[in-house]
């Protein structure tokens, strides 16, 4: 059976522009992280129903894959996808680590879809895939696409490609399960401060590394003190010279080139 690489990815900056309804609107720089990585196969069953065989600590309701699985049924009504999916179990060798800012529920979302797609043939573009993916989470569209390197903004529904070197990182990820939800919600009640029009601008047109170069841990990434100050545990593990992805817990540099 083939296997599907599902990358992770690290946040260059993340900074928010507005809110919408319950939701906070973003400017961020994803970029792929192509030395991790989860790998997706289908495999024969082991039991009836939607079945994912891997080391995962949620329940197969609460698993992204099985909310790919619902959107995409409920997107296409495919019989030759509950045929698969009834045949096959979703194999997953999980390397990216969990409520870790890294993407990983939604990059094996992404990658789900994708395997759809191309084993049975659905003729489905990147933008429908997108769309469907959205229904699972908001960074599912950045991994759909595939981009080394791109702006993702609105709730990361819009994906702009940024064309650039993709970068090297060395990456930590202390064993605290942060919850996204809890951190933005500290964020507006303590932090709230909207990037403007003209800083939003700028940002997206440097390079991650002049990013990284210019700006620290806190001007890098809104999300970094409410998470301090929601898991005070996290302060034990910043190192100097760090930046932190997405909601955390993980932190990232660039390697240096021996």
């Amino acid at each position: 059976m083939k296997i599907y690489r599902a990358y992770a990815k690290v946040n260059i900056f993340l900074k928010i522009t507005g809110k919408r309804e319950s939701y906070h609107e973003i400017i961020s720089r994803f970029m792929r992280v192509d030395a991790l990585y989860d790998e997706l196969s289908f495999a024969p069953k082991t039991k009836d129903g939607f079945e994912i065989i891997g080391d995962f600590s949620c329940s197969i309701e609460q698993n992204t894959i099985y909310k790919a699985y619902k959107a995409l049924i409920n997107a296409i009504s495919s019989e030759s996808l509950e045929k698969l999916m009834r045949t096959y179990a979703i194999k997953v060798d999980k390397n990216i680590p969990a409520f870790a800012g890294l993407g990983g529920g939604s990059s094996d979302a992404a990658t789900y879809l994708k395997m759809c797609n191309e084993v049975l043939h659905l003729g489905l573009s990147n933008n429908e895939l997108a769309k469907i993916g959205a229904k699972v989470g908001a960074d599912v569209a950045f991994f759909v696409y595939g981009y080394d390197s791109a702006n993702v903004s609105g709730v990361g529904e819009i994906v702009e490609e940024f064309k650039e070197d993709i970068l090297e990182f060395e990456i930590y990820t202390p064993k605290i399960e942060i919850s996204t939800q809890k951190v933005y919600k500290s964020y507006r009640e303590n932090f709230y401060s909207p990037l403007d029009g003209f800083e939003i601008y700028e940002l997206k047109n440097q390079s991650s590394k002049e990013v990284l170069q210019r700006m620290n841990i806190g001007e890098a990434n809104d999300l970094f003190k409410p998470a301090i100050h929601e898991y005070k545990e996290l302060k034990e593990h910043y190192r100097t010279g760090f930046h932190f992805s997405g909601s955390g817990s993980s932190f990232f540099r660039v390697k240096e080139k021996v």
